[in-house]
């Protein structure tokens, strides 16, 4: 199969994937061949007859692998974003054969014998400092992986992971199909009172792309809280969507939860740590289970008092429809309520100042050009993964070509919800490339030649997001294990926290909220009533928040052997057990759909959006008083921090932008809670 696009770098510009020539049945082989190859080159490295060095044994192991990166992150990005069946049954079958890949190597005692001399003697290699960390970081990562295991304890490692890999595929594509089987499908345009305009214009757009002409069809966010909630007038569709929206997958992805979470303890007693949430937060910036439980628990009563005391202003809103007590699908409506009662801000009016385009151009990549000097051109001569994918080149200050960033921002049905970021290349000197990085959202798609008009979450979403592919676009490292994103799960989330306060800043905000038909600024006192309705939904927002991350922990602080019947029932009591069970707030994300934890890399991390909003908080405090202007700011955070990757500590890189540790108080402000 020599045609095969895979089986050979690609010659478009920074290697982007040749998509229009990539088709389904080119995965398979390639992913045969890619781990065929890299078995391969890792039995080179071990038959090597000559001591152990960087050079042979070291950079011998970055530069193996190739082929199979290629297919690997294309296969993933489109079985996210723009899946079919037949790439739902490869990923099926081929997620336990690269589990087991990973294994075969981490588990092969002759490169882990290799990588450990040379770990034991490193102190006498006269190394440089990102050698030195690669030597660690992958040092660390055999023993993780559970390299110094007997052969039975490894026989039992490889047979869990691969369990779990196939478990993971399965939790996501139950979520993926039962998100489809429950989108809200409505008959009449009054059933959708209270939405704008455009919202109800993509509603029924919806209905049509899913084959259900003269419907309305609200398709189901990643969230629980779906978007909608703060703005329908009919009380039971809220409550239709919001069932909708929390009964996600409960039969099927219920007891996988169960398993998941029993196989990932007893993996985790197998590595030496009592729970998996030990293993995990051993390698994180937090360090111990202890430093994750008392953030948490620091945050969770003044997070519950805040909602309460939200609660009762809403319920004197509500009193006057006749609703005698808030239900969960209640909250967000009559926070709407308030918002446009007490603060004069009304959601829709709003997301006419907030299209699509102008944000991203005269908000997203303003905010980047005024920060960092970085200027950005779109390359419709490249083709990008999807119809809807735009490909624009980003360029340095000083003019030189730094990567490319790809844009998917509408929702379909072919893509999973939420948004996210990743790497299609990843940065390093030592292969001489140059980073492709990608955004992913899911923004409803209006009507043909009606503008796409943002809600305020969304705009944050899009800063949000683009500060990853910021994070991924600034590396400057040499090793690719060391590039980019790939710092720890705590700390990833730091750099796009930090990208959302350009949403705000006056110069930014001044730039791109305009009104998409009139180009009238956004009015100036709104911005200060926004601010005080931001402050007032703290307080949901906070608990809604820690419930998921506090759910996450309890799943996964559990001992080897402790039974699970029920998941809803053991949600219910974990929950009750934090303080958080709060009838009217729903986790962010209930167990049977919590794809971050089961099917994506966060489990026992979710705390890692708090952990990692310490740093945010704290930083954006330094950007406004440090003394500098914001392009030397911005020099400083992307020289120290984002250009670095993993390439040393991340709260080194951290100390080096703000000149000390980390300080909470900035966060409470933030977030209310003092």
């Amino acid at each position: 199969m020599t045609e095969n696009p895979f089986f050979r770098p690609s010659t478009l510009a920074y290697e982007l994937p040749p998509f229009a020539e990539i088709r389904p049945e080119h995965y398979l082989p390639a992913f045969e061949r890619g781990m065929t190859e890299q078995l391969a080159e890792i039995a080179a490295i071990t038959a090597d007859p000559q001591p152990p060095t960087i050079e042979n044994t070291l950079v011998a192991l970055e530069r193996s692998g190739r082929l199979l990166h290629r297919v690997r992150v294309v296969f993933e990005n489109q079985s996210a974003a723009c899946t079919t069946p037949e790439v739902d049954r490869l990923d099926a079958g081929i997620s336990p054969r690269l589990a087991a890949h990973r294994d075969a190597i981490h588990l092969d005692a002759a490169l882990f014998a290799r990588i450990e001399e040379l770990h034991a003697r490193r102190a006498g290699l006269d190394l440089d400092p990102e050698t030195l960390r690669l030597l660690e970081r992958r040092h660390t990562a055999f023993v993780r992986a559970g390299a110094r295991l007997g052969a039975d304890e490894q026989a039992r490692l490889r047979g869990i992971n691969a369990e779990l890999a196939a478990a993971a595929s399965e939790f996501r594509q139950n979520v993926s199909a039962d998100e489809k089987a429950r989108a809200l499908v409505l008959d009449s345009v009054e059933e959708l009172a209270g939405l704008s305009p455009d919202a109800v214009a993509a509603a029924a757009e919806n209905g049509r792309a899913l084959g259900r002409d003269g419907t309305y069809v609200l398709s189901l966010k990643n969230f629980s809280n779906q978007t909608e909630l703060a703005s329908l007038t009919d009380r039971s569709v809220r409550e239709r969507l919001l069932a909708a929206s929390l009964g996600r997958a409960a039969a099927a992805n219920g007891p996988l939860a169960i398993r998941m979470a029993a196989l990932r303890a007893e993996r985790a007693r197998l590595l030496g740590h009592d729970t998996h949430a030990a293993q995990v937060v051993a390698d994180e910036t937090a360090g111990t289970v202890g430093a994750v439980d008392a953030l948490l628990a620091r945050l969770v009563p003044p997070a519950v008092a805040n909602a309460r005391r939200e609660a009762a202003e809403l319920a004197k809103v509500a009193a006057a429809d006749g609703v005698e007590e808030i239900a969960a699908h209640d909250w967000a409506y009559y926070s709407e309520q308030v918002r446009q009662t007490s603060y004069q801000v009304d959601a829709a009016a709003l997301r006419p100042y907030f299209e699509l385009e102008r944000v991203l151009r005269d908000g997203v990549f303003f905010a980047a050009n005024l920060a960092y000097g970085v200027t950005f051109t779109e390359r419709p001569d490249l083709v990008g993964y999807h119809p809807d994918t735009r490909v624009w080149e980003v360029f340095d200050a000083d003019g030189t070509g730094l990567g490319l960033f790809l844009g998917d921002f509408h929702a379909r049905a072919s893509k999973r919800g939420g948004a996210w970021m990743d790497e299609l290349v990843t940065q390093s000197h030592l292969l001489g490339q140059r980073p492709v990085v990608y955004n992913n959202l899911n923004i409803a798609r209006p009507a043909a030649g009606e503008p796409v008009l943002l809600s305020w979450d969304e705009v944050r979403t899009l800063f949000h997001e683009f500060g990853h592919a910021l994070h991924g676009l600034f590396s400057d490292v040499r090793y690719p294990y060391v590039a980019g994103t790939d710092v720890p799960r705590d700390f990833v989330e730091f750099p796009s926290q930090v990208n959302e306060m350009w949403m705000v800043r006056p110069e930014v905000l001044a730039n791109y909220a305009k009104h998409h038909v009139t180009g009238e600024p956004l009015p100036a006192g709104l911005v200060g009533r926004m601010a005080a309705a931001e402050s007032f939904g703290q307080g949901f927002r906070t608990v809604e928040y820690l419930a998921a991350a506090l759910l996450d922990w309890a799943w996964h602080t559990l001992p080897e052997g402790r039974e699970v019947a029920d998941a809803q029932e053991f949600e219910a009591a974990a929950l009750a057990a934090a303080g958080l069970s709060v009838a009217a707030i729903p986790p962010r994300y209930r167990t049977t759909y919590f794809g971050h934890i089961f099917a994506g890399g966060y489990s026992a991390g979710y705390y890692a959006y708090i952990w990692s909003e310490v740093l945010d908080a704290d930083t954006v405090e330094w950007f406004g008083g440090n003394g500098r202007g914001v392009r030397e700011s911005g020099e400083v955070f992307r020289r120290e921090l984002l250009a670095r990757g993993n390439s040393r500590d991340a709260l080194d890189s951290f100390r080096a932008v703000v000149g000390r540790d980390p300080e909470t108080a900035p966060l409470l402000a933030r977030r209310g809670l003092v």
